[in-house]
């Protein structure tokens, strides 16, 4: 096998994708017949023929300190089923729980943040497992999720095509607004005042980070090609890798993408770029151009923001328009919050920040 790029010890976050596509090839043995799409980058989750049905299925952990790790993990996993076309329906989850730091309340609250991520996703909680163990500081989830859909139905990763309409909902960086406005609350205090701190916060909820009904609407609504749930680096990420997988490029509209207030004001006082920021809640769809606007006011209807910010295009470029003219689509080898957290004197910090650590490359299903 030929040796792998990175040198050294990784830093936290996502395995580089040139380190990460050598394993994919070389590594891992060969899928039987039965596996419709198995890992690679840009791919959101495998997909296996059970006859009449495909099975779909995730997996992700959740690995940073959340008081609703519950709930966030099985939201996390769902996301990635339906962006294939699939609906969410069985989940498998493995909490690990730290020694000295769990008792009953806190076993209790996460088996109630999956009842209720269950009830509202329509999802059966199967199997699993709970344990106690000295190895870590702090509650760690690791889902599994299974859905499934008829054959014709099944929207690829890979699926997009050349003219399509870029469309995403919602805004950019919805999570990561969230996690920065929660875990940072007293140093963004600071500067900005605790109204704007409290909308971020509940971005987890309000637009919310679960892009399952999006998907399910987008594919009822047009003719969708793709669709990519942007998650750590950002909607620049996530752009890269719907392209990546597709073999093609793209131009993204620097004025049509959508900010949120909060986050600009975050971002800009900590120094980051919104583009870069994990944004589970914004769904990436690659639609045919004559579909996108009845995509859009479908889920417009739903109480979904939408809009179009680019085109997909032969050349592999993928380029960032404005103005001014045209730029490459910036890339984030690390997400921001990654990048942000590392500096802090606490270390521990970014270790309880970063969430889902393989996801995306979501290569690794």
């Amino acid at each position: 096998m030929k040796s792998l790029h990175h040198r050294g010890s990784y830093p936290v976050g996502k395995l580089p994708h040139q380190d990460l596509v050598a394993l994919l090839d070389h590594v891992l043995p060969k899928p039987d017949p039965r596996v419709i799409f198995g890992p690679g980058l840009g791919r959101d989750a495998a997909v296996l023929d059970f006859g009449d049905r495909y099975l779909v299925t995730k997996t992700d952990p959740i690995t940073f300190a959340t008081d609703e790790i519950g709930w966030y993990v099985m939201h996390i996993n769902a996301n990635d089923v339906a962006c294939l076309g699939a609906r969410p329906r069985w989940f498998i989850v493995t909490l690990l729980l730290p020694e000295g730091k769990t008792d009953g309340a806190l076993v209790t609250e996460i088996f109630e943040q999956l009842r209720f991520a269950g009830e509202e996703l329509g999802v059966s909680v199967v199997g699993g497992h709970t344990e106690i163990t000295h190895a870590i500081d702090r509650p760690i989830a690791v889902g599994a999720m299974f859905g499934e859909v008829d054959p014709e139905a099944l929207i690829r990763s890979d699926g997009a095509r050349p003219d399509d309409a870029i469309l995403l909902t919602k805004g950019i960086a919805v999570e990561g607004t969230a996690i920065l406005a929660r875990e940072l609350r007293e140093r963004l205090s600071q500067a900005l005042t605790p109204s704007l701190i409290a909308r971020a916060a509940e971005f987890l909820h309000d637009p919310g980070i679960s892009v399952v009904k999006d998907a399910l609407v987008a594919a009822s609504a047009g003719e969708v090609h793709a669709m990519h749930d942007p998650t750590e680096g950002g909607v620049a990420t996530g752009i890269h890798e719907l392209t990546t997988a597709a073999g093609l490029g793209a131009v993204v509209e620097a004025p049509l993408l959508p900010y949120f207030p909060e986050t600009l004001a975050i971002c800009d006082y900590l120094g980051l770029d919104p583009l870069g920021v994990i944004a589970s809640g914004a769904l990436l769809i690659a639609a045919a151009p004559d579909h996108a606007a009845r995509i859009i006011q479908a889920l417009e209807e739903e109480g979904i923001s939408a809009r179009r910010i680019g085109t997909l295009q032969q050349a592999p470029e993928v380029l960032l328009k404005d103005e001014t003219g045209t730029r490459p689509l910036p890339k984030f080898e690390r997400d921001e919050i990654a990048r942000l957290f590392e500096k802090q004197q606490d270390g521990s910090l970014a270790a309880q920040s970063v969430h889902h650590q393989p996801r995306h490359s979501d290569t690794d299903n």
